[in-house]
């Protein structure tokens, strides 16, 4: 009976302080994303949903921690623990809700790191793609020009109706650095997000090439540019799992292709006795993209055990928090509560963020470095519990 009394407060008081903490920080992402997205009023309204679930796995462990303070830092104030001493009950069991607690959290926190998250960032990018879509068009309406150096292309219009160019004329660069031109009556502009890319249908389009008398006849009435690479990025924090297992795939893959290429350009080169170019750039550039492969497989594996480690935490913040609050009784659970989160915010996030870094870097495995964060919690907590049981 009065462990379940004791998970009820647990969850009120936690659900309360997610909801304002989570708040915050909800109010802190939209203000970014429309900062660097240019993102009115409307758009803001629309991202705000999907930035609740990306932001609830750095709340939740911290929120947790304030709350077994402040619960069990009520009991133990009251008396409560040492009546039930003197009944000869062990305190572990009063302590057994938050460690259920957090161990049902740390479930739902890789729950929202691994699937929600990635899902309602793609939600966001879709919105700030057609914001970004809107921004295009409305330039074009206005200005009628718009050049994309980085990426290669420009766009003149005569006008813009009812979301079609009028009038277009493309300006891009094949892959052998050819000057194309396309003018088409119409065009439509639609970004991809899935395939990282501006796609472009024509009505009636017409090619020509720099140094050419005459023009070329359009295989394809759809071209395509590649999108803007802060909008186009796939960062790891954005990815499922699943979809990292398969990129460190990728990459492995690329890497072996680039290995086998390396080796195929120096066989040629030894037999057509070019010794001089076996150590210049056209071979050193293979053995760079092997060490950039291995670098992104590094980031990626250490992404995988971060968010294991990251969700764990929820179990061992509830290991502390609670037998730490029940031995400061007497003091105000705010005092416990800073009393316990300062050394963890002193080593705990210092010691994770130079794991991630080593991880990344080659220099540990992040298999088992990702979880040393965790193990200091984990040693601290069984030293403050086995204070909490003898006295």
């Amino acid at each position: 009976m009065m462990q379940r009394y004791i998970l009820m407060d647990l969850l009120r008081v936690f659900g309360l302080l997610v909801a304002v903490l989570t708040a915050m920080l909800v109010f802190v992402g939209v203000t970014q994303q429309a900062s660097e997205n240019n993102l009115g009023a409307g758009r803001i309204l629309q991202i705000m949903p999907f930035v609740v679930p990306s932001m609830l796995p750095f709340t939740i462990p911290a929120t947790l921690l304030l709350s077994v303070t402040v619960v069990y830092g009520r009991i133990a104030g009251d008396l409560e623990v040492t009546a039930i001493k003197a009944a000869g009950i062990s305190p572990l069991r009063l302590l057994t809700p938050a460690f259920m607690l957090g161990l049902l959290l740390a479930f739902c926190s890789f729950a929202l790191t691994n699937y929600t998250t990635p899902w309602a960032i793609g939600r966001v990018e879709a919105i700030v793609a057609q914001a970004i879509e809107d921004i295009f068009l409305d330039m074009l309406e206005s200005q009628h020009y718009i050049s994309r150096p980085e990426q290669g292309y420009s766009i003149t219009v005569q006008g813009v109706e009812d979301r079609e160019l009028v009038n277009p004329t493309f300006r891009y660069r094949k892959d052998d650095h050819r000057q194309v031109t396309v003018n088409a009556d119409r065009a439509r502009v639609r970004f991809d997000l899935e395939n990282k890319e501006v796609l472009v249908s024509l009505l009636n389009p017409r090619g020509s090439i720099a140094g050419q008398d005459s023009g070329f006849a359009m295989e394809y009435e759809q071209i395509a540019f590649p999108m803007d690479e802060q909008i186009a990025a796939e960062r790891p924090r954005h990815m499922t799992i699943a979809r990292i297992y398969e990129r460190m795939e990728e990459y492995s893959q690329e890497a072996e292709v680039k290995r086998l290429q390396r080796d195929q350009e120096a066989a040629m080169l030894m037999l057509t006795g070019n010794f001089q170019q076996l150590s210049e750039q056209t071979i050193q550039q293979y053995d760079g993209y092997s060490a950039y492969s291995q670098h992104k497989n590094r980031k990626l594996n250490t992404e995988i055990h971060s968010r294991y480690a990251m969700a764990g935490s929820c179990l061992f913040f509830a290991f502390v928090g609670g037998p730490f609050a029940v031995m400061q009784a007497r003091r105000q659970f705010i005092t416990s509560f800073i009393m316990c989160f300062l050394p963890i915010l002193l080593v705990y996030y210092p010691v994770t963020l130079l794991m991630v870094n080593l991880g990344k870097s080659g220099t540990v495995d992040p298999s088992w470095a990702m979880w040393v964060p965790n193990a200091i919690l984990g040693a601290a907590g069984v030293w403050i519990l086995r204070r909490v049981i003898q006295h």
